[in-house]
């Protein structure tokens, strides 16, 4: 797959003496809760401090996190101060409910800056972009599109989405999410105007069920009125399964990457 960068960043990525361990979510929960934190780096991209970990899971063995501290978040608008680490974790809760988009496994505990969301890393191609992969995998993505409507994305870089080694489509950087009032903005203008698929509507459905039966755990996260939000837009979704029309010269991240 083409890119315009000839150097993978990763390979300037410093590495700890413990060995590497690519686990599977269900196994990589224990370590990434409770292990301790033996080192790490920042990573050289994003507007909020966020850090690359090494985070014990066993003897002379650690797991990768990304660690993205309340404190290291830069102060906006129109969102509320410290608490874009809890909309990391709103977003991968909502996805798991859902089924989609996969999200890597997302907690929020202390780490070396205090709280925060502490993802586990997914080991991608850094270079490899939305840009890179819309024309071979549009219905991949289409979940992705989907789900930024849902929970409102104000943050749908192309870099936001990456490619597995077995060509799983992974969405990440969540933060901007979930406010009340409509702040979507992506790169993803292809979909616009589009029928979202039965299939991801039939989820939705079975999503809107849960959110009435439970609002506790979406409510440690985000507040009340951001949970009402979610679920008027997922009625408004359901009654009308088209994608809506945005503005490129409003609904657009920037930096596009």
């Amino acid at each position: 797959m083409p890119t315009q960068y000839p150097i993978d960043p990763r390979e300037n990525f410093p590495l700890p003496e413990a060995e590497i361990l690519n686990l599977e979510p269900t196994e990589a929960l224990a370590p990434l809760t409770k292990g301790e934190v033996i080192g790490g780096h920042t990573m050289p991209w994003g507007s909020n401090y966020t850090f690359l970990l090494w985070v014990t899971a066993g003897e002379n063995q650690c797991v990768r996190a990304i660690y993205k501290p309340r404190e290291g978040e830069k102060p906006l608008r129109d969102f509320p101060a410290g608490t874009l680490y809890k909309r990391e974790q709103a977003a991968y809760e909502v996805s798991k409910l859902l089924g989609w988009p996969k999200i890597p496994l997302t907690i929020i505990r202390d780490g070396p800056y205090g709280v925060g969301s502490m993802q586990l890393y997914l080991d991608c191609d850094p270079r490899i972009t939305y840009f890179d992969m819309r024309d071979d995998f549009p219905d991949g993505l289409f979940p992705l599109a989907v789900f930024d409507l849902l929970v409102n994305n104000a943050d749908r870089k192309a870099g936001h989405c990456l490619l597995d080694e077995v060509k799983n489509i992974w969405s990440i950087d969540h933060g901007l999410t979930f406010h009340t009032a409509f702040k979507m903005r992506t790169v993803m203008m292809e979909y616009c105007g589009q029928e979202i698929p039965p299939s991801l509507i039939a989820d939705m459905k079975n999503l809107r069920t849960h959110l009435n039966e439970d609002y506790n755990s979406l409510g440690l996260l985000i507040s009340a009125e951001e949970i009402k939000a979610l679920a008027t837009r997922l009625d408004r979704i359901i009654e009308n399964p088209i994608m809506p029309i945005l503005d490129p010269n409003v609904n657009i991240p920037w930096p596009l990457v």
